[in-house]
């Protein structure tokens, strides 16, 4: 049957069609749909992990057990999986194990741009590239098989365009396939001296994996023109179809590592000239360059963003449709946090009490910009605690009489524990403040173990969080209302006057949960409001000044009362 699927919905698929019986993920734009769609299938076990090492070990085990088992993360979430995925490389698979990571040229909702190819080129791993849905779908069932038949992890490198566009899939009927674990010592147990005997295990399943890119239609040739030769995969096969047609023969990789060689060797000598089009760092080029060959690539594209059809255009001086623009300027529309978030009120104390702020990856890093201003570093999940622990050591009790850190409750238990353990064993002065508005709520309102709930909505185990902090060591833990500014301002105050570690928790859902019920919106009333805009001050989205007078938007407020704590004239009332 044929249907029109998103890439991350047609690797779920591919998922379902070949078998797969465990799914473990953690959710990270552009890779999160892949499970969300694969828990639709009551055949599949799927679960959302605290991190994705949690979520790699996981499946590892799975693999272990006999049943084809699946792991997918966004590329700065395979940092974090990276320890397990070097010594799989060495252990091998049972049954098969395919792991996505979906990259983010572009920085869409992310804070780097990292090639994830350089990971398959280290563990030593096959990896592949599918450049539509329809491949999208087939690489995930050719994955799997791949890893039977050369024991070994498998990566599918998605991104962005691939993740979240949409084309054609044929689907298929699921096959099962079910192995036995069998105990050997020797292949999973990775002590020195088993590891040592498993790295020319590795290398020579590298060679074997060298000689089956040379023939694989994972890897194509599309003839065309014999001037200008492209070597290319994913999206930018994409674009450079659209550009040239048929014009120009074409290198199509599917299994981008390892890389072939007579293959791109036998295609170099057919073709006058010589190029390779590939987004972010030059992988493709630097290995056609070691084969001794003669190749363009980056003295034409540059090593950062997304391509598109009119950069490949202008890089061959070849005309490409522009679109049309609009006469009058668009304003700026930067992102915000949403009306009535629970965020904005303990950011607006902080703000308030000038707190130097180190911050964490979520909705909340919306804090650093106008007008709360308030977040002064993002680094990575969990990194808030960590740093914050080393900046007040360095700069002692000034520091730590207005510094804290912010990190919401997912990244916490993803892996902000292991910061809150290390001032709670080294005895920085630290305050941490967990937002904890009940859900993964940067990536879609995806649950985690703090919510109470399980992937598919089902009751499951709850972390209790005041609990767990005092068990790691802290014994000022405390809960707020971040509705109630008062309630956050005294909070801020004592715990940071406090001579020793403490953990505020910030609790209340965030605004969009579909169960939270909303007060009434707010209005103002024009014969008290004065114009001053301290309601201003929160940056709601809600709020806005029309002939000098605060005005409310009634389909966005929702009745939180945080801006009414504001206005010096209770000009704000409910309807």
């Amino acid at each position: 049957m044929k249907a029109l699927m998103l890439g991350n919905k047609a690797v779920a698929r591919g998922l379902f069609e070949a078998g797969v019986g465990f799914v473990s993920s953690y959710p990270g734009t552009p890779s999160t749909e892949i499970t969300e769609e694969a828990a639709k299938f009551d055949e599949i076990y799927c679960e959302w992990a605290p991190n994705e090492k949690s979520a790699m070990e996981a499946a590892f085990g799975a693999s272990l057990a006999g049943r084809r088992a699946f792991c997918g993360q966004k590329h700065v979430g395979l940092n974090v999986a990276a320890d397990p995925l070097f010594t799989m490389s060495y252990t091998g698979v049972n049954a098969g194990l395919v792991i996505v990571v979906a990259d983010d040229a572009g920085m869409h909702s992310s804070q780097n741009e990292q090639d994830s190819r350089h990971y398959a080129i280290a563990a030593k791993v096959p990896m592949l590239e599918p450049s539509d849905s329809a491949e999208a779908l087939e690489f995930t069932k050719r994955a799997f098989d791949l890893s039977e038949q050369f024991d070994t992890p498998v990566i599918i490198k998605m991104c962005t365009r691939v993740a979240h566009s949409q084309s054609i899939v044929e689907t298929a009927d699921r096959v099962e396939h079910v192995k036995q674990y069998q105990k050997d010592i020797a292949k999973y147990v990775m002590m020195p001296g088993n590891a040592k005997r498993r790295h020319p295990i590795v290398e020579a399943r590298t060679q074997k994996l060298i000689e089956y890119a040379e023939s694989t239609p994972l890897n194509r040739i599309e003839r065309g023109g014999s001037a200008i030769g492209i070597i290319t995969s994913s999206t930018c096969y994409q674009y450079v179809k659209e550009v040239f047609g048929d014009e120009v023969s074409v290198l199509k990789l599917g299994l981008i590592n390892p890389l072939p060689i007579e293959l791109i060797k036998n295609f170099a000598a057919s073709v006058k000239r010589l190029v390779v089009v590939e987004e972010l760092d030059p992988v493709i080029e630097n290995h056609v360059r070691s084969l001794g060959l003669t190749v363009e690539g980056k003295n034409l594209f540059p090593m950062i963003d997304e391509f598109s059809q009119n950069m490949i255009a202008d890089a061959f001086n070849r005309p490409a449709p522009r679109g049309v623009s609009l006469d009058d300027d668009i304003p700026n529309r930067p992102p915000v946090m949403c009306a009535g978030c629970p965020h904005r009120g303990l950011f607006y104390a902080l703000k308030k009490r000038k707190c130097t702020v180190l911050g964490d990856i979520g909705c909340y890093t919306l804090g650093a910009v106008p007008p709360l201003s308030t977040i002064e570093l993002t680094l990575c999940m969990g990194a808030s605690i960590g740093a914050t622990h080393g900046f007040n050591k360095m700069l002692g009790r000034e520091s730590e009489s207005k510094t804290v850190a912010v990190i919401g409750d997912s990244t916490f238990m993803h892996s902000g524990m292991t910061g809150l353990a290390n001032v709670a064993y080294n005895q920085s002065n630290s305050t941490v403040i967990i937002f904890d508005n009940s859900i993964t709520g940067m990536t879609g309102h995806q649950q985690n173990p703090t919510t109470g709930y399980n992937i598919k909505g089902d009751p499951a185990g709850k972390i209790n969080l005041e609990a767990l902090c005092r068990a790691m060591g802290i014994n000022r833990v405390r809960v707020v209302d971040p509705y109630n500014l008062a309630e956050c301002d005294v909070a801020i105050k004592e715990e940071l006057a406090a001579e020793e570690p403490s953990v505020i928790i910030s609790r209340r859902p965030c605004a969009l949960l579909k169960y939270v019920k909303h007060q009434p919106p707010l209005t103002v009333d024009k014969n008290k409001c004065i114009g001053c805009k301290s309601c201003m001050r929160i940056g709601c989205p809600a709020i806005s000044m029309v002939d000098g007078k605060a005005t409310v938007d009634q389909t966005q407020c929702v009745g939180c009362g945080v801006c009414s704590q504001l206005c010096p004239k209770a000009a704000f009332a409910q309807t």
